[in-house]
């Protein structure tokens, strides 16, 4: 639904405007990105990391700490399986909405460039993997989990690009916004698709996205091993 209405709302602004380009888009590079945006977030923002919190809360992590499981690793595998599930039902959604809607819509077919989005998507894939996972660790201190969780969903909406490009933002917040990890969740990988980023920013991006992930998975060994030393495992 979410999908839908962003879509209708771009194809409105155009509609509005006598101009061909706004904000520096064209109407079939908008309609692109706000598709592809919803294709890669169905992959990305799929995470079997929601219930962490709730184990934790309810002492089923002991079922995993007793046995020779490594829980981090088990949800990873968790995750891949359903992201592969995922992909299809995401491509199935946009095949019916190619057919209704027959959208202008523009298909990447440079191989090096289809490279370096595969590798941002993968970084982006597992920087939310880590952040949800780090977000699920509150449970060792506290009940409610879903208030946290919840607010940065709400924030993640907007910051990562999902509703619209970040650069269409005053140069001044969007400059602000690229030392955060949000961007590399949806937007970089997004404007790499669409070819509209040189090879040196490409790697520029990588870097920093890499980076925020080496960040936050040393933070989630930290928090995870400081948690683990305070964890009771409520009626076990």
């Amino acid at each position: 639904l979410q999908l839908l209405v962003t879509y209708f709302l771009w194809l409105a602004i155009f509609s509005q405007k006598s101009e061909d380009i706004i904000f520096g888009y064209s109407e079939s590079r908008i309609l692109t990105y706000i598709l592809m945006g919803a294709f890669l977030s169905a992959i990305i923002y799929s995470t079997r990391t929601l219930d962490v919190g709730d184990q934790i809360n309810r002492g089923d992590l002991s079922n995993f700490l007793i046995r020779p499981i490594n829980y981090f690793f088990y949800k990873i595998s968790q995750d891949v399986s359903d992201k592969l599930l995922n992909i299809l039902f995401a491509a199935f959604e946009l095949i019916v909405i190619f057919v209704i809607l027959r959208p202008s819509f523009i298909f990447q077919t440079s191989g090096v460039t289809l490279a370096f989005f595969s590798v941002a998507v993968i970084l982006a894939t597992a920087l939310f993997f880590l952040i949800s996972f780090l977000l699920g660790s509150i449970g060792f201190w506290s009940p409610e989990v879903w208030g946290p969780r919840y607010l940065f969903f709400v924030v993640n909406s907007f910051l990562a690009g999902g509703l619209f490009p970040l650069d269409i933002l005053p140069k001044t917040l969007f400059t602000m916004l690229q030392f955060t990890p949000f961007p590399y969740l949806l937007y970089f990988p997004l404007k790499i698709y669409l070819g509209s980023l040189t090879t040196m920013q490409i790697l520029s991006g990588l870097a920093i996205s890499f980076l925020w992930v080496v960040i936050m998975y040393f933070l989630v060994k930290i928090i995870w091993q400081k948690g683990l030393s305070l964890y009771e495992a409520v009626g076990r």
